[in-house]
């Protein structure tokens, strides 16, 4: 990863001190892994654990540079600071986002924001009393912003990223005062009064990434580079693997759910062509009637024969003892939880159809899907593409499309999911009972 660091020595949080002061620093760089693969820091939580106190930075900031304390000098210089800025919040942001500015005594300040070429868009200037001032920035056209707050002593300037279209007044961008609010952006009081860092203390580093977060504990005395180590698919605690109908199947803890790591392969092979039916042998199709691609793909199954002819939602089905078969409210919540935009219960899982931003992308295999459609697997869900079979007997979109029951019914159809190459996203429709889809078991 190639890291600009002029550019982010300059917004990079770390302590802000007298503009006309001298000190030593060292810088500490973060990144993040993930499998072996370059994964995007969204933020990183530094805490003092020997002294308290905590900032944050935010993406795509990912070094801090530390003036750190040598005498009982440089901490008075410190204390000088009359005033602390927060991040924005939320950052990134969608056209409009929050500031607030905490001040230890009235002070006249200048508030400007201007782009990364250094020109300036808004300005805001006035004599504000001690206390807490919130103010809301309205973006222009632009994506980068730089919010520089100008008083007395010193100046602090935090880095702003627009994610979403916002014009004002003809695409200007304009800063407004919000007056005082009682709810604090801010991480603790300490931030407030300056994260100060003497050499010798201990610092936690919380990253946290679209799919997780991982810590790590340091005393650094020089410049340092962090790299959070992240791993896909960790087993579910307390049961790595079920052995089930003479098959080990992996576990794979995803939010709070324990999932079957790959689809489930359990029964006897009958042909397309023909019905399944309530004959105490569970009974399963396997693409194109070869048996191999059932060992690969795991079995297709009728929803009646899956749910072992019961209608009630979450029954077991033919899943593992203490395993039961996903409700269409458990795929909302497995869904909501792997998107980066949209969490559970966010109304976009209601849809029909194509929902969500990158779910499937984030469930779908790394391997094995058509023209390039793999997907990312950050979460080891594993979904492969193992079509279906139709109601008519034949088989359709191996390697194209992954097809899972729900046990929830719709009318006279039941809810499914779908996965295809074409799509980042996750379908919830309702099909009749006779497709045959691939089928995952839900820990109770």
């Amino acid at each position: 990863m190639k890291i600009n660091k002029k550019l982010l020595s300059i917004l990079a949080i770390g302590l802000t001190v007298s503009a006309f002061s001298q000190k030593p620093t060292m810088e500490l760089i973060f990144t993040a892994e993930h499998d072996g693969q370059n994964v995007p820091l969204e933020s990183i939580l530094i805490e003092n654990l020997t002294q308290g106190g905590d900032t944050t930075l935010y993406a795509p900031d990912t070094v801090l540079v530390l003036d750190y304390i040598t005498s009982i000098y440089d901490k008075e210089t410190i204390d000088e600071n009359t005033f602390s800025v927060s991040q924005n919040y939320p950052n990134p942001f969608k056209g409009k986002t929050e500031v607030e500015l905490y001040l230890q005594e009235m002070e006249y300040i200048i508030i400007t924001v201007s782009d990364l070429f250094g020109r300036i868009l808004t300005q805001y200037e006035k004599t504000l009393n001690r206390g807490k001032h919130a103010f809301t920035f309205y973006a222009g056209t632009g994506e980068y912003y730089l919010l520089t707050v100008t008083g007395k002593q010193t100046s602090q300037t935090i880095k702003m990223l627009n994610a979403g279209s916002y014009t004002t007044d003809g695409g200007k961008c304009k800063i407004v005062y919000s007056g005082n609010k009682a709810i604090s952006r801010f991480k603790s009081q300490q931030d407030i009064n300056g994260f100060v860092y003497n050499l010798g203390d201990e610092l936690k580093y919380t990253a946290y990434v679209y799919f997780g977060e991982k810590t790590i504990s340091d005393t650094p005395t020089g410049n340092q580079t962090y790299i959070f180590q992240f791993v896909s698919g960790e087993p579910c605690p307390g049961t790595p693997t079920v052995f089930y109908e003479g098959e080990y199947y992996a576990t794979v803890l995803i939010g709070n759910q324990c999932w079957l790591k790959r689809n489930l392969n359990v029964g006897t092979m009958i042909t397309g062509n023909l019905e399944m039916t309530d004959n105490n042998i569970i009974e399963k199709y396997c693409y194109g009637n070869i048996p191999d691609n059932c060992a690969t793909y795991g079995g297709l199954y009728q929803w009646d024969e899956m749910m072992q002819y019961t209608t009630s939602q979450g029954a077991q089905g033919i899943c593992p003892p203490d395993w039961h078969l996903p409700t269409d409210e458990e795929w909302k919540q497995l869904e909501g939880t792997v998107d980066s935009q949209y969490g559970y219960p966010d109304p976009e899982w209601d849809n029909a159809f194509w929902r969500g931003y990158d779910a499937g992308e984030r469930l779908k295999s790394g391997i094995g899907w058509y023209n390039y459609g793999n997907g990312s697997n950050l979460y080891g869900f594993l979904g492969l593409p193992g079509g279906y079979r139709n109601t008519n007997g034949t088989f359709f979109t191996l390697t194209s499309s992954g097809n899972f029951w729900s046990s929830s019914v719709e009318g006279a159809n039941a809810w499914i999911r779908a996965l295809s190459y074409e799509y980042s996203g996750v379908s919830r429709s309702a099909y009749n009972h006779t497709y045959g889809y691939s089928v995952r078991c839900l820990r109770d």
